[in-house]
């Protein structure tokens, strides 16, 4: 049993990589350089899917994670804290006149539907019935894909449970300290040192720190690329709901934002978030009102809804655009918990990481996920990031 795992990062990923090791009798010190859930996964869509995965191992990693969430959900259903999960369905069209988005909406469906994976075409009829908030002049008259197993997360709300779980089992959370350095001894992470000074014991470490995962992998020498990028929400408080479902229209993407909530995003948008010295900040001041025009168009509730939040985060991209999870070999009791769609990902993948810190073989799920890949494989090649 590891003793003194050190856990980077109270974001999805590290609350419950945490979680599964404390239930598992390991001793874990989550460390966070701000607060729990105020980093990237404060800052996200939070779409879980594995539509958007191409087929292949990575799907499949994202169809785990889906089963993962509803396991969690359906075994926490009467914790204080739980309600984080939300299984509604995921619409999903094509631009009127795009026949080169229309065309590939048409075969994504079909490979979805041929690997398995549940979806179905609605008429605008359809969609408006289940759908009713969103305005049917909005809608294509047919096309309009419907994934039903799809749906959100409310990312405070899990990390807040996932991390009461692993305090009920004894790990430690220490928040407002930042990791500067790693100490190795005979081949291993011995110690991390924090930016108060304090050293911390460690016996195993887990990686978990986000769009910063690049820079904790450069303290023992490993260098992992990352191009992270840059994402803008903006919530707004209608009198009731405006939407119950997450909505990808081709010019604006909806969910459902607590009981009155609408969280708005384009990634046409993101363009206009740029990174500075002290973190994201907006650079284009008409950003904000572009999303709002889009997503009152869409949505006539939200016409009148006041803004309420506007939330800006660096997403976490590693080089080629996968996960990098499971232990380094040139460093065995280093681990990578580290990806995009790290709120679909995080239960499952997190669960085969904490796998590993207690010495069991997860080799054939984490194999295509390895951060040495990057040492075999020249640099990325530019192109969509798989979401």
């Amino acid at each position: 049993m590891a003793a003194n795992v050190i856990v980077i990062g109270a974001g999805v990923y590290g609350a419950a990589v945490a979680a599964s090791l404390a239930r598992r009798g390991a001793r874990v010190v989550v460390v966070e350089a701000g607060l729990p859930a105020h980093g990237t996964s404060g800052a996200t869509f939070s779409w879980t899917n594995a539509s958007a995965k191409p087929a292949g191992p990575y799907r499949d990693l994202n169809v785990a994670g889906l089963a993962a969430h509803r396991r969690l959900a359906a075994e926490a259903a009467g914790a204080t804290r739980a309600g984080w999960y939300h299984e509604s369905g995921n619409l999903q069209w094509a631009e009127a006149g795009d026949d080169e988005a229309r065309q590939k909406l048409r075969a994504k469906v079909t490979g979805l539907l041929d690997d398995g994976y549940q979806a179905r075409w609605l008429s605008r009829s359809e969609a408006a019935d289940i759908e009713p908030g969103i305005d049917p002049a909005g809608l294509p008259a047919d096309e309009i894909a419907f994934f039903p197993r799809e749906g959100w997360v409310a990312p405070e709300r899990l990390i807040s449970y996932l991390l009461s779980v692993a305090a009920a089992h004894g790990a430690e959370l220490l928040t407002g300290d930042g990791v500067v350095a790693l100490e190795t001894s005979a081949g291993q992470v011995s110690a991390v040192r924090m930016a108060s000074g304090r050293a911390l014991a460690a016996a195993a470490l887990v990686n978990c720190a986000g769009p910063r995962a690049g820079v904790i992998a450069e303290l023992v020498g490993l260098d992992l690329p990352m191009r992270n990028t840059c994402g803008l929400l903006v919530r707004v408080s209608a009198a009731a709901l405006p939407v119950s479902r997450v909505v990808h229209a081709p010019r604006v993407h909806l969910r459902p934002d607590g009981a009155a909530g609408l969280l708005m995003h384009s990634p046409a948008l993101d363009e206009a978030v740029r990174t500075s010295d002290t973190g994201p900040v907006v650079a284009d001041d008409t950003a904000v009102g572009r999303l709002l025009e889009a997503g009152r168009a869409l949505c006539p509730a939200a016409r009148d809804a006041a803004v309420d939040g506007i939330r800006i985060g660096e997403r976490p991209i590693p080089g080629d655009g996968l996960p990098v999870l499971g232990r380094a070999a040139d460093l065995p009791n280093f681990h990578f918990a580290v990806s995009h769609s790290g709120v679909t990902l995080c239960l499952h993948a997190g669960g085969l990481v904490a796998d590993e810190v207690l010495g069991l073989d997860r080799d054939e799920a984490l194999a295509p996920f390895r951060f040495e890949r990057f040492r075999a494989a020249p640099g990325p090649a530019a192109g969509a990031i798989p979401s």
